[in-house]
């Protein structure tokens, strides 16, 4: 987020946002302790009820109305528009939590969730009370904010054997999600492409470097 766009936000409205954005971090803290067919049987359906109640909204006024009377303090503009027809942020943290338990290990999936909701609400909160340097399409600030939290969680989240490589991966794969966050601006909902970029280059690079260790977390509960 540029300087420029500051003086058109509400920051306690967002401070808002991000808050309840918050409550997402109970998927990967829940996934830690239960097995991936539990997590899929509780997230599938929720993942589906919601693009259901998303797309439903751009077809039904009446629903539509609804919508916006009960959440319209957590969507963008460009979730409003009519003529867009944009999934909510909500929509696509869940989309994305599916995908990444569905096809990433425990180890991935996790770090790519975590790092999508901390990462983002750092990036989005710096950036826009402190962004005064343009980077790429974003603040210099909120990426630098994003890359620092996420590699925070990185150091949080338990690893295979604890080798000093998996935290240098863990690292790397921060960097991509930063710089996913900034460069899917206008084109793409970075509550999508985070995660997957993120799991995407912790599989490429345990791919490369690490090929004999078995990609998932140590026995946890459940």
């Amino acid at each position: 987020m540029t300087a420029a766009d500051n003086g058109f936000i509400n920051y306690k409205h967002e401070l808002l946002r991000k808050s309840i954005h918050l409550c997402s971090l109970s998927i990967p803290i829940i996934y830690y302790f239960v097995t991936k067919e539990l997590a899929l049987t509780i997230l599938v359906p929720l993942t589906i009820f919601s693009l259901i109640l998303d797309f439903g909204r751009h077809v039904f006024p009446p629903l539509n109305k609804l919508f916006t009377l009960l959440f319209d303090f957590m969507l963008r503009e460009h979730e409003k528009d009519p003529n867009k027809k944009n999934l909510s942020g909500a929509s696509y943290v869940l989309l994305a939590s599916t995908l990444s338990i569905l096809f990433f290990p425990k180890l991935f999936a996790i770090t790519g969730i975590a790092v999508l909701i901390l990462g983002d609400i750092a990036a989005a909160l710096i950036g826009r009370k402190f962004g005064k340097h343009k980077f790429f399409f974003k603040s210099l600030e909120g990426t630098l904010a994003f890359f620092v939290v996420s590699c925070i969680v990185v150091l949080l989240i338990p690893k295979v054997e604890g080798l000093l490589l998996e935290y240098i991966i863990g690292f790397i794969a921060a960097a991509v999600g930063a710089l996913a966050e900034n460069l899917s601006y206008g084109w793409a909902d970075d509550n999508l492409t985070i995660p997957i970029s993120v799991g995407l280059t912790m599989a490429l690079l345990y791919w490369l470097l690490l090929p004999e260790l078995i990609i998932a977390l140590p026995n946890v509960p459940g």
